[in-house]
C-alpha cells in the first residue's frame, strides 16, 4: 500500500511542473495573440504610410533631375529657401485656408442641422437617412463628371435657373470666372463631405441623456437655449474632432479640385495639393514639390496637436 501511495505521490508531483509548463506556454502565447494581430497593420503602415513620408522629408534636402543621369544631390534648406520666396506658393497657401475654411463652416453647418432635423421622430426616418448618405457613398470621379455637365455654359442645366433671375442675360461661364470657380468647388466638396459629419453628429446627439431636456423644459428653458446649454456640451467633443477631420480631409482634397478646374482659372483655385501636383508632375520639379508637401504636412500636424491639447485640458476639467 505505501508503495502505491508514493507512486502516486511520485506520479502527482511529476504532473504539476508539466502542468505548470503547459500554462506558461499558452500563457505566453496569448501574450503575443495582440501583437501577431497588430502586425499587418504596422508592415502596411510602414511599407505605404511612414516609409514614403520619410523619402518625401528627405527629399526635400536634396536636388533630384529625373530627366537627366545625375544623382540626388544633397542641397540642405535650399528647397525650403525657395518656397518662403516664393509668391505662388503663399497664394496657393492662402487658396488652401479660405477654401479648408468655407468646407467646414458649409459642411459642419450643413450636417449639424440635418443630424437636428433626424434626431427628431417623423415618418419614413429610416429611409430619410439612407438617403442623405447617397452623396458620401457616390465616388467623387462621376460626381465630378455630372457637375461639369451640369455646369457647362452651352447646355448646362443650372443656366436655364440662372436665366430666371433678374438682370441675367448671359448663361454664366461658371468654372472660368475666379470667384465662381472657387464657390462651385467649395460646394461640391461641402455637399460630398457632409453626410459623414451628418451621421456623426447624429450618434453624439442621440447619446445625449433626454432627462436633462426635460429638466431644463420644466424650468422653463425655450428651444435655444436647450440648444447652448444642453445639445452644444454635449457634443463639443464631437464638434472638435470633426473639425480635425474637416480641415485634414480639406487639405488633401485632390480629385475634386483636379477635375473641376484643375487649379484655375489663373490659380483661383490651386490649392497646397494642386501645387504639388503641378510642380512634380507637371515641370517635375520633384524636390520642391517635396518640400511644399513637407509644409502641407506640417500644418495638418499642427492641427491635429491643437485637438490634442484641447482634448487634454477637457479632461482636465472633467477629472
Amino acid at each position: 500500500m505505501r508503495d502505491i501511495a508514493d507512486g502516486r505521490a511520485d506520479n502527482s508531483t511529476l504532473v504539476k511542473p508539466r502542468m505548470k509548463v503547459a500554462m506558461g506556454i499558452k500563457h505566453r502565447r496569448s501574450n503575443l495573440l495582440p501583437y501577431l494581430l497588430v502586425l499587418p497593420i504596422l508592415l502596411y503602415e510602414g511599407v505605404f504610410i511612414i516609409s514614403p513620408i520619410v523619402q518625401g522629408i528627405y527629399g526635400s534636402f536634396t536636388s533630384l533631375e529625373l530627366a537627366s543621369n545625375k544623382p540626388q544631390v544633397w542641397v540642405g534648406l535650399a528647397n525650403y529657401a525657395r518656397m518662403f520666396d516664393d509668391p505662388e506658393f503663399w497664394q496657393s497657401l492662402k487658396v488652401t485656408l479660405i477654401f479648408t475654411s468655407l468646407v467646414i463652416i458649409i459642411a459642419l453647418g450643413a450636417g449639424l442641422l440635418t443630424a437636428l432635423l433626424f434626431n427628431r421622430p417623423f415618418r419614413f426616418r429610416p429611409a430619410a437617412r439612407a438617403l442623405l448618405m447617397i452623396p458620401w457613398a457616390f465616388p467623387e470621379v462621376p460626381v465630378v463628371m455630372i457637375f461639369i455637365w451640369i455646369l457647362n455654359p452651352q447646355f448646362g442645366v443650372i443656366n436655364v435657373l440662372a436665366r430666371l433671375i433678374p438682370g441675367v442675360n448671359e448663361n454664366p461661364q461658371w468654372l472660368q470666372v475666379p470667384e465662381l470657380a472657387m464657390a462651385w468647388v467649395v460646394l461640391i466638396a461641402s455637399w460630398k463631405a457632409f453626410p459623414f459629419y451628418s451621421l456623426v453628429m447624429l450618434a453624439a446627439l442621440q447619446s445625449v441623456s433626454q432627462e436633462l431636456y426635460d429638466a431644463a423644459k420644466v424650468d422653463g428653458a425655450n428651444t435655444f437655449q436647450l440648444f447652448r446649454n444642453i445639445t452644444m456640451p454635449g457634443i463639443a467633443t464631437t464638434l472638435e474632432l470633426l473639425v480635425v477631420l474637416a480641415s485634414i480631409f480639406s487639405l488633401k482634397q485632390f480629385s475634386i479640385i483636379f477635375l473641376m478646374t484643375g487649379g484655375g482659372p489663373v490659380g483661383a483655385t490651386e490649392t497646397i495639393v494642386m501645387r504639388i501636383y503641378n510642380a512634380a508632375f507637371r515641370f517635375y520639379d520633384y524636390s520642391y514639390a517635396a518640400a511644399m508637401g513637407v509644409a502641407g504636412f506640417l500644418i495638418s500636424l499642427i492641427i491635429a496637436i491643437v485637438f490634442i491639447i484641447l482634448q487634454a485640458r477637457r479632461a482636465k476639467e472633467y477629472a
